[in-house]
């Protein structure tokens, strides 16, 4: 009767170490994305906070940390025996967000560091690490680190607000790219390029929150033109500017219901 009990006790799981071992095993190109972006979290950090290292070189590691997040997220959603020069197979390129992200790294890989330019790759990065950080926690036990798991619980319960924010920084660093290219900070080509990416994530099909961010702002943008205490003249600005960001946007698809 105790060896039935044992073993009816056994039925989990294993736990610890060796799991955690067989796990990486298992799942190296998903540990690999968590250890990058736990990469990515603590570059910026130094950038910020530049204790022990130079911020620069903080900066520019963000950014290759984020290339290879998004060329690691690439190679799975995207097989090595599917890669083609056809159009339809960089039509579907560009629809990957990690296709987006990886051009991102791209375009400030040159560029005088602005913390504006890392808000979206940390909170990206911070997001998903914490979301993996729970599945290694619960690899090596329920009781494991319960401190770690408060935090990972408390970013995971702010991930649409942290996902807005992220959509709000890359929209507000388009007008910051433009005054970098004007002052020398960037290339000319810089605020063209980027261009682009903010219309990729606009037409994001996995990732709305981007396009709804520009949608709480046109709102935001119309009320305020409606309000008796604004200036002609800046009401009249703000209508020009609403219409021509209207013109600058692309064309989405409809997702069928």
């Amino acid at each position: 009767m105790a060896d039935q009990n044992q073993q009816a006790g056994d039925t989990g799981p294993p736990k610890g170490i060796p799991a955690l071992k067989a796990h990486i095993i298992a799942n190296k190109i998903d540990v690999a994305l968590w250890g990058v972006r736990v990469i990515t979290v603590l570059c910026t950090i130094g950038y910020v906070f530049p204790l022990f290292n130079n911020p620069v070189s903080a900066f520019y590691k963000a950014l290759l940390a984020n290339a290879a997040t998004s060329a690691l997220r690439l190679h799975q959603r995207i097989p090595a025996r599917e890669i083609s020069l056809s159009r339809d197979f960089m039509a579907r390129f560009f629809l990957e967000d990690s296709a987006h992200y990886l051009f991102y790294s791209l375009i400030f890989m040159n560029v005088v560091p602005n913390l504006l330019i890392l808000v979206p790759i940390f909170l990206f990065a911070l997001l998903h690490a914490a979301s993996y950080s729970l599945t290694i926690l619960d690899t090596l036990g329920q009781n494991s680190l319960w401190v770690a798991r408060l935090l990972i619980s408390l970013v995971e319960f702010q991930s649409r607000n942290i996902l807005r924010a992220a959509a709000l920084a890359e929209i507000v660093l388009f007008p910051v790219v433009l005054i970098m290219a004007l002052f020398g900070h960037c290339g000319l080509m810089s605020p063209f390029v980027y261009y682009y990416f903010v219309t990729w994530r606009y037409a994001s099909r996995r990732n709305p929150y981007t396009r709804n961010t520009f949608r709480e702002l046109r709102v935001a943008a119309d009320g305020l033109t409606q309000r008796p205490w604004v200036p002609a003249a800046l009401a009249s600005a703000l209508r020009s500017a609403i219409d021509i960001v209207c013109r600058m946007a692309p064309p989405v698809e409809q997702q069928q219901q």
